[in-house]
């Protein structure tokens, strides 16, 4: 609580507007109905400060003015609320980026979808429902505690008891039962949203081997239990505020007879038995909004640990900053060892003492079998991960002490599987260069043998592809990669399987243009197609040399 509280710092001016306008119309909502006890007193013949009319104009006021402040508090708090959750959600994502990719390589993107969607929007309830009410209800409670005290002391005492008992008491009794139904609640909720994920991107084979049935009744199940935890908090809910009216009520009778009490031992006269008895019933408000937190604060939290969580942890990789900007070289790997079991669950040891030189100009090939390394090592040239042991160097420098940035320039990485965002061809070709005209685009295109496809479409790069590049087929995807390397234009490429779901006219065309592109650039080429490394100036291949551990060797 203490950290997301901290977060509204740059916003405390709204915040202390939001608490004032919220004190003065709680104050008008109960003066109202105070008010009218003095208005019965008035008509009953006894002496009151105000005359009949002024006490309702002063109500009729009080009214207009409870809306004007209701609004102005709701604002601002709802102000507050929407602009500390871009914040947070820009943190969020900032935090992501730098987990990525280590970090998240294991992750339920489900439930990662659920943290920076539904987590982040409860968070809303807290910052427009929480804070600003629960400062009010504590001033709120300490002036109603002097006002109804200045009939008397002991009914003061008695108010503040009441306040205590709805507002902090029985929210935290209700907090204490309901356990870890909100942890619970959200951890399913991302499990179930990570597997509907799932099954909406293997819906194809779902039907095709007819596991629609099964899958239906995981989801069921998954559902259930969802329902189920929500049930729990429902009913806590529910309790809740049962106990919190029976309070109440029992608190407003305590101070009817207390003052009756009083009265008939001439300690207070009967406006001290009407005036503090009404003042009490309508006072309940902003301790009733805390109240009525303890249930939902539970989930809020919850939401906000997880939050919290994402932002905590540490990254595998930090990023390099403030280092001298080198240019590229050439490259090498000296004695490197690594496993991805040091990363995250599972896996053994993929690379062991692997040496491998890249010099400036060349076009590397690299193969073997599968599982031997090869994606692995390029992903360290990248420094998507760090060594175990040995070095990795970019111009006779550790690349941990090369700048991110610098590095990111220098190196161009193609993946075996090529992702589309759900936008425009050329917005997908223009991550690699945000500021490329439309000639470079159509350039790299042609290079990585794609422009006529796309120039076939409708909308030509303005066509949109679907979801995850959906609508394209794989080879079509994996030019448009290969485009995306091209463009990015860095002096060395790391190109895993840039070929492998090309017919050989397009792998050959895509050859040529890297035979042709080799001017100025380097080339990390990984494939088991021998046609591929046919334009490779030196070829490596990898074999287990070990029988207790793989051990790997890289030989021209």
């Amino acid at each position: 609580m203490a950290r997301l509280i901290g977060l509204v710092k740059p916003l405390t001016g709204f915040m202390v507007l939001a608490v004032v306008m919220g004190l003065a119309g709680h104050l008008c909502a109960s003066f109202i109905t105070i008010l009218g006890g003095y208005a019965a007193l008035g008509l009953l013949g006894f002496d009151t400060a105000l005359n009949l009319k002024a006490i309702f104009a002063c109500a009729l006021s009080f009214a207009v003015l409870r809306a004007v402040l209701r609004y102005g508090e709701q604002s601002c708090n709802h102000f507050i609320a929407f602009k500390l959750l871009a914040l947070i959600r820009d943190k969020v994502f900032h935090g992501l980026r730098k987990l990525c990719p280590a970090k998240l390589e294991g992750r339920d993107k489900g439930d990662l979808i659920s943290v920076i969607t539904s987590d982040i929007e409860l968070l809303e309830v807290f910052y427009a429902h929480t804070i600003s009410p629960t400062a009010i209800a504590l001033l709120y409670t300490a002036i109603m505690c002097l006002f109804i005290g200045s009939f008397h002391p002991g009914l003061g005492i008695l108010a503040f008891a009441a306040y205590l008992t709805v507002g902090i008491i029985i929210p935290l009794i209700i907090l204490g039962l309901s356990g870890k139904d909100g942890m619970e609640f959200r951890t399913e909720s991302g499990e179930l949203s990570g597997f509907v994920l799932d099954s909406l991107r293997g819906l194809s084979e779902t039907i095709q081997y007819g596991r629609g049935g099964e899958r239906l009744k995981q989801m069921n199940e998954k559902t259930d239990a969802l329902s189920e935890t929500e049930k729990r908090m429902k009913r806590n809910a529910g309790r809740n505020m049962a106990v919190t009216n029976t309070v109440i009520l029992v608190f407003d009778l305590c101070m009817l007879f207390l003052s009756a009490a009083l009265y008939q031992k001439d300690k207070v006269d009967f406006t001290g038995v009407l005036i503090p008895t009404v003042a009490l019933f309508s006072s309940f408000g902003p301790v009733v909004a805390l109240a009525n937190l303890g249930s939902t604060l539970q989930n809020t939290f919850a939401a906000g640990n997880r939050v919290l969580d994402i932002l905590d942890e540490t990254p595998m990789v930090q990023e390099v900053t403030g280092k001298e900007e080198i240019i590229f070289q050439g490259a090498c790997a000296e004695n490197v060892s690594f496993s991805y079991g040091a990363c995250h669950d599972g896996g053994g040891a993929v690379l062991d003492r692997v040496s491998l030189e890249i010099p400036k100009g060349k076009i590397i090939g690299l193969v073997g079998k599968s599982g031997s390394g090869k994606s692995t090592l390029l992903k360290l040239f990248m420094r998507f991960w760090d060594v175990g042991s040995g070095k990795v160097e970019i111009s006779g420098r550790s690349i941990n002490e090369v700048n991110t940035s610098n590095l990111r320039d220098m190196e161009g990485f193609m993946t075996q599987e090529t992702h589309l965002f759900h936008d425009s061809i050329r917005n997908n070709l223009r991550i690699a260069k945000l500021d490329a005209t439309d000639a470079e685009i159509e350039s790299a295109c042609q290079k990585a043998s794609v422009h006529d496809f796309i120039m076939s479409l409708p909308q030509g790069y303005d066509t949109p592809v679907g979801e995850l590049g959906d609508t394209l087929s794989g080879g079509e995807r994996q030019r448009i990669g290969l485009a995306r390397a091209f463009l990015h234009n860095a002096p060395l490429l790391l190109l895993d399987e840039p070929t492998s779901n090309l017919d050989s006219l397009n792998e050959a065309v895509i050859l040529k243009s890297l035979r042709g592109e080799q001017e100025g650039k380097t080339v990390v080429l990984v494939s088991h197609r021998q046609s591929t490394m046919r334009i490779a100036d030196i070829v490596y291949s990898v074999e287990s040399l070990s029988q207790t551990g793989r051990q790997l060797l890289f030989t021209p």
